[in-house]
């Protein structure tokens, strides 16, 4: 849905939220309307008269400038600890929709208005290439498949490194007689032989563009564990059957690190299973980026709660998890105050918005994950950021090697 700002000066600016098909437990509420006869229940006209109604009459005559001050009255006004009587989608609309018309108003970029400085860091990319999962119709039970241009020395050059790995690994899954179509977020979504043939086709596609596995291009995988854990037991059922408790999904992650160039594990254990991601964490905790999607939601006090249990390493930020810009920036400043690197990502439903890619430059951590590099609502984001590349001139940095300096 849409939410649009409008300032006395008569600037407008509008925000559009995206949503997720692959949702942790304790994410936000999105308000849909649950109306059968209307878009198979999925219609949002409940919340569009949430922002027309109670969040326009809440918002009129506040500064726009006070993003605080905004935030703390829609979650007020919602009065819910899951935004779930206005929907978190109505009040993010609105608060992003503020923050982008004060941008305009005031002649800057979001970025710029978000966090004022001389220089600033250009995200590694993590480019979703090959899907699996809630993602994608096959037999693939890991979710994504990435590729993280890490050892390149521009974004620009980063982004032409996955577009050339993205076409060749098309050619190469053509040779084998595999289907090309793409799954949600862009990456092709073919019948395989394994959950692991993914990495070998990885590989396969970074050495054939000419690219160096390893020192120039990593993999980084989103695996969605949540949606295989059954029990306390990781099953295989979209591929071989196989089944692992929590030790054996480490030894299975530890092994793959050895043998290919992964570099960032998301989700690689459920949400729900704390044991396991504290097993993970002892055991690979020193070699790879162990990243909490579900796991933490972008929420602080969750978050906090995973910090003190020594959960993960990385936190992956979703702006519609939590609901509020304000509040996502608490959780970045969260990361930061605790030493857990973040990423800002994209969700599987998304739209042309392109707030993501300055919030990525704003914040500074040095990665972003919006999909492939096919499907316009992924591309727009690319396209922002070679924007705000260009515009920087020399006072913009690509991220790189020093966005995973601890585990490089």
């Amino acid at each position: 849905m849409q939410a649009t700002c409008e300032l006395e000066s008569g600037c407008t600016a509008s925000a559009k939220v995206p949503s997720g098909a692959s949702t942790g437990i304790n994410e936000a509420v999105e308000l849909r309307d649950d109306d059968p006869e209307r878009y198979g229940g999925k219609g949002v006209l409940t919340a569009v008269a949430n922002v027309n109604s109670e969040i326009n009459s809440a918002l009129t005559g506040m500064d726009p400038g006070d993003q605080r001050a905004v935030d703390s009255r829609l979650t007020e006004l919602d009065g819910t600890d899951n935004k779930g009587r206005l929907g978190a989608n109505a009040i993010l609309g609105a608060s992003l929709a503020v923050a982008r018309a004060n941008a305009k108003e005031r002649s800057i970029p979001l970025f710029e208005q978000l966090s004022p400085r001389d220089r600033y860091t250009l995200p590694v990319p993590m480019f979703n290439i090959l899907n699996g999962g809630q993602h994608a119709d096959n037999n693939v039970d890991i979710q994504e498949f990435m590729v993280l241009p890490v050892g390149l020395p521009t974004f620009r050059d980063a982004l032409r490194s996955a577009a050339e790995i993205f076409q060749t690994l098309k050619g190469i899954l053509k040779g084998k007689g595999y289907n090309t179509a793409v799954g949600d977020e862009g990456g092709f979504a073919p019948q395989l032989r394994s959950n692991e043939e993914p990495m070998e086709l990885l590989v396969a596609a970074i050495e054939k563009a000419g690219y160096a596995p390893g020192s120039e291009v990593y993999i980084g995988l989103d695996a969605a564990a949540s949606e295989f854990c059954s029990n306390g037991m990781y099953v295989f059922d979209q591929s071989d059957g196989s089944s692992r408790d929590p030790s054996g999904m480490a030894a299975m992650w530890e092994d793959w690190a050895g043998r290919y160039p992964l570099l960032s594990l998301e989700d690689g254990f459920s949400e729900v299973d704390y044991a396991g991601w504290k097993i993970g964490t002892d055991r690979l905790g020193q070699q790879l980026q162990l990243v909490g999607d579900d796991l933490f939601v972008t929420n602080p006090r969750i978050f906090a709660s995973g910090i003190a249990d020594g959960l993960g390493n990385s936190i992956l930020i979703k702006l519609n998890q939590i609901g509020t810009l304000t509040e996502t920036l608490d959780c970045i400043q969260m990361a930061r105050d605790n030493g857990y690197t973040f990423i800002i990502s994209h969700r599987s439903g998304e739209t042309a918005d392109t707030t993501i890619a300055d919030l990525a430059v704003a914040s500074g951590g040095g990665q972003i994950k919006t999909g492939s590099t096919c499907r316009s609502d992924r591309v727009a984001k690319y396209n922002r950021l070679l924007e705000i590349e260009a515009a920087l001139g020399p006072r913009a940095t690509y991220a790189g090697r020093d966005a995973f300096q601890d585990w490089l």
